[in-house]
């Protein structure tokens, strides 16, 4: 069925900033002489962990995950001001779907942070709404968001489509029962997508999937 509404995940769908999140964790642990595994902060992050499952496992404390937490997110905001984060097409590709469909954005990050990535850009401005991490309880893979979304659209599951480039994302769609489209990520590109029911390279095949009929 054509699809009438779209809900976006938001780092590494629209922005290009996944790899420097990791960058400004692994910078923090470096701190304190932990090295950051990349391979293992993915698996954790599939399963809705993060940077501090492997300062935990090295036997950093609380008090000091908490100052390490605020590093990251200071070096996580300096990368954001100072380096280049746009996915070519994404703009144009939102002006054409805003045509024929209705969207929104569902992302884990931080307010701070989506607020600082959209200052000067027009994404927001294509969204009907956003979801960031402070706005429900449960973050993927958790259905939670994406069972937000829809009720803020007011919209049945078979009439939306998810797009996500994560494992956790994938799984958080799946279930809500939404219908789930991987767009490729080189940060994210080796998790498992098996449940996806569409992988595409590009935002640009966007178009096609959510107007078939």
């Amino acid at each position: 069925m054509v699809k009438a509404f779209v809900l976006f995940d938001h780092d590494g769908v629209l922005v290009d900033t996944e790899a420097w999140y990791y960058r400004a964790g692994e910078r923090a642990l470096a701190d304190v002489g932990v090295a950051l595994d990349k391979d293992r902060y993915l698996r954790d992050m599939a399963q809705g962990l993060g940077t501090w499952t492997q300062a935990r496992a090295a036997g950093v404390d609380e008090p000091t995950i908490d100052r390490l937490r605020a590093a990251r997110d200071a070096y996580y905001q300096g990368y954001l001001r100072t380096e280049a984060i746009e996915i070519e097409g994404v703009t144009e590709v939102l002006a054409d779907l805003s045509k024929h469909v209705r969207m929104a954005i569902v992302t884990t990050a931080k307010r701070a942070d989506f607020d600082l990535i959209h200052e000067h850009r027009s994404i927001r401005s294509f969204m009907e709404f956003v979801l960031v991490r402070d706005d429900y309880e449960r973050s993927k893979p958790h259905p939670e968001p994406y069972l937000t979304g829809l009720r803020r659209f007011g919209a049945t599951k078979e009439a939306a489509l998810v797009v996500e480039d994560s494992a956790r994302g994938l799984q958080s769609a799946v279930a809500a029962g939404i219908d789930c489209a991987v767009v490729h990520n080189d940060f994210t590109k080796d998790q498992d997508f098996a449940q996806a029911r569409h992988r595409i390279a590009t935002l640009a095949e966007l178009r096609d999937l959510v107007l078939a009929d």
